[in-house]
């Protein structure tokens, strides 16, 4: 079974994923987080713009990188180095939109993400799976909330990790990400077709969790 989870940036897309894979003892799968990955991967090599641009050095960069999940605990592995607390940083957060809107990227990105989840019970979430990753997938939601409230639980986590940053940068920096997800070309952040859309501005994450698990059951 698939369960595909979308929304933009703070809807709680990935704390709900966790919550509803758990309760129901399917896979976990943190398609965020891979992008994010790629991105640190980018950051830290200090490639040009052009570098960038040019598909045969991308593919290059592309084969330099192996991204790896924990079983035990859903960590992420870049080339073999944890970077679950790293690829969390704001310096990442205001780059990976640019970098997941490199199609080369997103075409690397899906095959790995079919590769971890076909044959499995599987809950991803993301921007583009129920679009574009698994467009067949059993269940298919997308997340929503204000942006005030997205940029407040973003601004909660940081502070929580010793981030020294402002409400409004943090805002600011979401609805950037919304506008370069929104109308990026390739694989653009959307309502899937036959997603249900549930708006969590003033919902708990167990609100969300159950809600999810319900629709999961019904379809069983």
């Amino acid at each position: 079974m698939i369960i595909a989870i979308d929304g933009p940036a703070g809807s709680g897309k990935s704390t709900t994923a966790k919550k509803v894979a758990a309760q129901l003892n399917l896979i976990h799968l943190d398609t965020g987080a891979m992008y994010r990955a790629v991105a640190l991967y980018i950051l830290n090599q200090d490639f040009s713009e052009s570098h960038l641009k040019n598909d045969s050095q991308m593919i290059q960069v592309l084969d330099e990188i192996e991204i790896k999940f924990s079983n035990e605990t859903n960590n992420i592995f870049l080339n073999g180095k944890d970077v679950s607390i790293e690829i969390r940083e704001n310096r990442v957060s205001e780059y990976v939109s640019e970098v997941s809107a490199i199609s080369l990227v997103r075409e690397r990105m899906v095959l790995l993400q079919r590769e971890i989840a076909t044959g499995n019970n599987v809950v991803l979430e993301g921007r583009d799976i129920g679009t574009r990753v698994f467009p067949d997938a059993d269940v298919k939601v997308f997340l929503n909330a204000d942006v005030n409230e997205r940029g407040l639980r973003r601004f909660k986590e940081l502070v929580k990790e010793g981030v020294d940053i402002s409400l409004d940068e943090v805002i600011r920096n979401i609805e950037s990400r919304d506008l370069k997800d929104s109308t990026r070309e390739h694989s653009p952040l959307e309502r899937a077709k036959g997603a249900i859309e549930i708006d969590t501005t003033k919902l708990s994450i167990d609100a969300q969790v159950n809600e999810i698990v319900s629709l999961i059951q019904t379809k069983n």
